[in-house]
């Protein structure tokens, strides 16, 4: 493959970065500046009492200014990976883009800085003078051997860490990938023979790196375009690479490959010839790095070697040694605690962290993000990918961890576990609130059946209620095709051995569940032929039938098909005088905080009764999440202003509300502006009962309030739990089809408390 863009990915390049603000970075205040009150805190008199408190204690500025989560991306554009030395202005988009994947991966805030400077002690006095502004410095694209110099005067005089992501950073990834391609061939580094081209800060940085991982350095044979890097030699040489010298004369890569377990590559293109290959030991390792065009190309190699474990720097072939698979993390734990400098023990925590996490079962977000890409451990799948969401918390809190053991750690973190909570939910937007609900479903094993068992978001979820709950999932579908379907995706679950299955083509329960769904239906039509075939077909009504005669606590279903359609079904099974749907509530998380809505999905058009029974019923969800209802039934119509039916129903609704004693705030009926905003609420109605923006909108049209809730999804980011299925005492919840894996095992949470007290 040619390393030039082709004319439309080059212009579709540059207008990624021109449109619709040039650049990939903007700053935005974290704080309100909406008038002089603002001002005067922000700005004079009020900045001087935070002026003041970090002169009495420098620790503060971690307090009262971005310092603790500020990073600097600091360049001179010497080493561009691909360019070369292109000037420290050209560098910049690199340079921006590294500050966006900083805030992308980790949350940390960047500024990327760019010097014009080509002496490397004047280089690091500059880096020096920014310790009090950044909380941690990232040395990016400095020639070798000028980086060594840089980061050796930094780390000397800054006492906060320096880290040279083009060294440090590909050691790293290639020894965490190199931990796992040993596992996979069945070898140990202690034993292994590494031959590597390139002497240059990343190769230098991944030697050292394997030698503290168990390499010996005798079994190190080091190449660059003058062949072997060897005693006497003084062509291109440096103090770095004299540390690997071999005894003996000048040869070349092809005289030292013989019988080598391990190739590393960070030099040039087409470096490793396939006869060369063909003199490795048996089941070769084969790092080919240079980018974009590797050593060797992974098909020409396996041509010659086809039990060959390749990776390469590049998207398009498995196994892509990508530097942001640590550096924002690694970043992370050690800003997080304040950490002096990332030494060593913080160095092979995140390789193992990294290595452990290609070992596990994959997560369903990374998944959903590389559909189509195998992603099991083995050969073709060492290392995570880029987008899996588990790397924040898996690595960072490792790293934290050996700081605090190394003693580097300057604010020590107490209770690691909660810090890998918050990571997870700085990932996981809906983390936080669904806490209290997975702390209350860990106090009851309950059984949840899917009906639509053999889809890929049910068995990740399967895989997820079985790792993090106490609860037992049963999928309804066929045993083969969910075998089959679990191996292809890595998980670790089978079926039988770790979840019951209902085979709808093949199940000894099959004349219990069609003779108990015709006695329930024999009276509204249904014959027991068609008992029989609905047994056979529809997986809905095979999971309310589990429920029914109590071989299931709760069913969740609607991963694919129309709401209503599952609704019948829940309805004809399961619904009671006591128990039945009298609503649908969807808990929207959006920027700002959380948002319910109702009834989004069951009533089209509901009665003044059924609207107060979702409000009660939304009152009681809305406590499961720890949070107090405050709950206001919107209409066009702002408190009787129009005479609608919208508002006569509201209205209605409201009478009936009033009729009883309630614990929970509500109010109506108003627009939705008015219920989200308590100024505007205060000047149309003062004598209005609710005080502050309402968490809880309630709708007269289903049309409404769907609209709400795909708008805030669509175009606010808002990210949905639910919906909830009301009044069915959770023995049943219809989702979307556009529900995600932990969107189910979320919905497994709700559905896995034991709720009799909820409607």
């Amino acid at each position: 493959m040619s390393d030039q863009p082709t004319d439309t990915l080059r212009q579709q390049a540059l207008a990624y970065h021109r449109d619709p603000k040039p650049g990939k970075l903007e700053i935005r205040a974290t704080k309100p500046m909406a008038n002089g009150r603002d001002l005067a805190r922000a700005y004079s008199p009020g900045v001087a009492e935070a002026c003041l408190e970090i002169k009495a204690d420098e620790n503060t500025a971690r307090d009262y200014t971005a310092r603790g989560n500020l990073v600097a991306v600091v360049t001179n554009g010497t080493a561009v990976l691909g360019l070369g030395d292109i000037g420290a202005l050209a560098a910049k988009p690199v340079m921006e883009g590294k500050a966006v994947l900083f805030k992308k991966f980790s949350g940390i805030d960047c500024y990327d800085i760019e010097l014009n400077e080509s002496d490397p002690e004047k280089l690091a006095d500059i880096v020096c003078a920014l310790e009090p502004t950044f909380g941690a410095i990232n040395l990016e694209d400095i020639k070798a051997p000028d980086c060594f110099i840089v980061e050796r005067i930094c780390k000397e005089r800054m006492n906060i860490p320096v880290f040279h992501d083009d060294q440090h950073g590909t050691a790293i990834v290639v020894c965490a990938a190199a931990l796992n391609a040993l596992t996979v061939a069945g070898k140990r580094f202690e034993d292994i023979k590494i031959v590597s081209t390139g002497g240059g800060a990343a190769g230098i940085a991944c030697l050292d790196m394997l030698l503290k991982l168990g390499v010996k350095r005798e079994n190190v044979w080091l190449c660059d375009l003058h062949g072997l890097v060897h005693e006497g030699r003084t062509e291109e040489m440096t103090p770095q690479k004299a540390e690997y010298a071999q005894s003996g004369g000048p040869r070349s890569l092809s005289d030292v490959i013989e019988g080598a377990d391990l190739f590393l590559g960070l030099s040039g293109p087409n470096v490793l010839k396939p006869e060369m290959v063909e003199k490795m030991a048996t089941r070769p390792i084969i790092f080919a790095l240079a980018n974009p065009n590797p050593e060797i190309m992974p098909d020409a190699a396996r041509a010659v070697s086809p039990d060959a474990i390749i990776a390469t720097g590049r998207s398009d072939y498995p196994n892509q040694v990508n530097n942001v698979l640590c550096f924002p993390f690694i970043f992370r734990g050690a800003i997080d605690v304040g950490a002096t400098e990332i030494n060593d023990e913080m160095k092979i925590a995140c390789v193992e962290a990294i290595a452990a996490l290609a070992r596990s079962t994959t997560s369903a977000e990374a998944a959903a993000a590389y559909r189509g890409e195998l992603m099991t451990f083995g050969a073709d799948y060492l290392i995570p990918k880029p987008f899996d969401p588990r790397l924040l918390a898996n690595v960072s809190v490792d790293v934290a961890r050996a700081a605090m053991e190394s003693g580097v750690a300057t604010r020590p973190i107490e209770n690691l576990e909660a810090y890998r909570d918050r990571l997870n939910a700085s990932v996981y937007r809906s983390a936080l609130l669904m806490r209290p609900v997975f702390e209350a479903a860990s106090t009851a094993a309950r059984r949840i059946v899917f009906a639509e068992g053999e889809d890929e978001r049910v068995l990740r979820a399967a895989q997820a209620i079985i790792e993090e709950t106490t609860e037992t999932p049963i999928l309804i579908g066929r045993p083969e095709v969910i075998a089959t379907r679990c191996e292809r995706m890595g998980l670790e679950i089978r079926p039988d051995r770790d979840f019951n299955i209902v085979n709808p083509e093949n199940d000894p329960r099959y004349r219990d569940y069609w003779q108990s769904y015709h006695d329930l239906m024999c009276r509204r039509g249904v014959t027991p032929d068609l008992a029989r075939a609905i047994m056979r077909t529809n997986t809905t009504a095979i999971g309310a039938v589990m429920v029914h005669r109590e071989e299931a606590d709760s069913l969740i279903c609607g991963t694919f098909g129309e709401y209503k359609w599952h609704l019948n079904y829940v309805r004809q099974v399961l619904g009671t005088s006591n128990l039945y749907p009298h609503g649908a509530l969807s808990l929207m998380i959006l920027e700002d905080g959380p948002l319910f809505i109702a009834d989004t999905h069951v009533h089209t058009r509901p009665t003044p009764e059924q609207i107060a029974e979702s409000v009660i019923g939304a009152a009681r969800h809305t406590r499961r999440f720890g949070i107090e209802p405050s709950i206001a039934l919107c209409s066009q119509s702002q408190f009787g202003n129009q005479d609608s039916d919208s508002a006569e129903r509201l209205r209605a609704a409201l009478e009936l509300l009033d009729a009883a004693p309630r614990d929970f705030c509500y109010e109506g009926e108003m627009n939705v502006e008015a219920a989200l905003d308590p100024d505007l609420r205060e000047r149309l109605f003062p004598a209005n009962r609710m005080r502050g923006p309402a968490n809880v909108l309630i709708f007269s049209h289903a049309d409404a309030a769907s609209g709400v809730r795909n708008i805030l999804k669509a175009k606010a980011g808002g990210l949905e739990v639910g919906p909830i299925l009301m009044g069915m005492g959770n023995r049943a919840h219809i989702v979307n089809p556009s529900i995600t894996a932990r969107g189910l095992l979320n919905m497994a949470a709700i559905a896995g408390t034991p709720v009799a007290q909820y409607g």
